[in-house]
């Protein structure tokens, strides 16, 4: 069951990504308890950074009437791996400074994962990491990282309090995409104590273009 302020959340930024749509030039669906567990375990390891990888499942294709919706006037079709199928799991890859997170080798995560995933069982399809009081903008190390990602990569900003070492970094160009929360209000406290104030989500693709996520219900169609 996903928490009624995430679906509410989530309502919110499909209405922004339907406003927008034209701005992006493919889009890529996301269960609504997929993002619930990527949150569950970002704010669990506040003030760290976490990697998550993001497989999709090959059986699952969009539902026709809701990539349409969302199409863009400039869609550009077999851009990236995984593209028109839906993401069916996320697991966490990696946690630390931004220094760290994304330089983890692959044959290490096969160790990990091999057990359910089988071969190569590091290589996700897409990845997301998190920027720990940083707006969810693609740095030159994201956009260096990205050139190894056969889907796309995805941001979650996470604005909190006590900032510690981490005070909120926005300046930053790039087009902002919130999630929920501002600055100003509290949306609730992590495990770690922490306040949390604001949360943003980006997808973009290595070639430097905008990816437009959508969320969904287990039955594809868009919160």
């Amino acid at each position: 069951m996903v928490a009624s302020w995430l679906v509410k959340a989530m309502e919110r930024y499909n209405n922004d990504s339907f406003a927008n749509k034209d701005a992006y030039t493919a889009q890529v669906h996301m269960p609504g308890r997929v993002l619930q567990s990527i949150l569950h375990w970002a704010f669990q390891s506040l003030p760290d950074e976490i990697l998550v990888g993001i497989e999709v499942d090959h059986n699952k294709p969009h539902v026709i009437e809701i990539e349409e919706k969302y199409l863009s006037e400039q869609q550009r079709f077999n851009l990236f791996a995984g593209q028109g199928f839906q993401i069916a799991e996320a697991k966490v890859v990696n946690r630390g400074d931004s220094y760290s997170v994304h330089h983890l080798p692959e044959e290490w995560t096969d160790e990990i994962f091999g057990a359910e995933r089988g071969p190569r069982a590091g290589r996700f399809t897409h990845w997301l990491h998190t920027h720990p009081n940083c707006v969810a903008i693609p740095s030159g190390a994201d956009a260096d990282a990205a050139q190894s990602t056969d889907g796309i990569d995805m941001i979650l900003g996470i604005g909190f309090t006590p900032e510690g070492f981490n005070p909120w970094f926005e300046d930053v160009e790039g087009q902002r995409r919130i999630l929920d929360g501002k600055k100003e209000v509290i949306l609730g406290m992590a495990p770690t104590g922490h306040a949390i104030h604001i949360l943003e989500m980006i997808g973009f693709h290595k070639s430097g273009v905008g990816v437009n996520v959508i969320f969904v219900d287990e039955d594809g169609r868009d919160y």
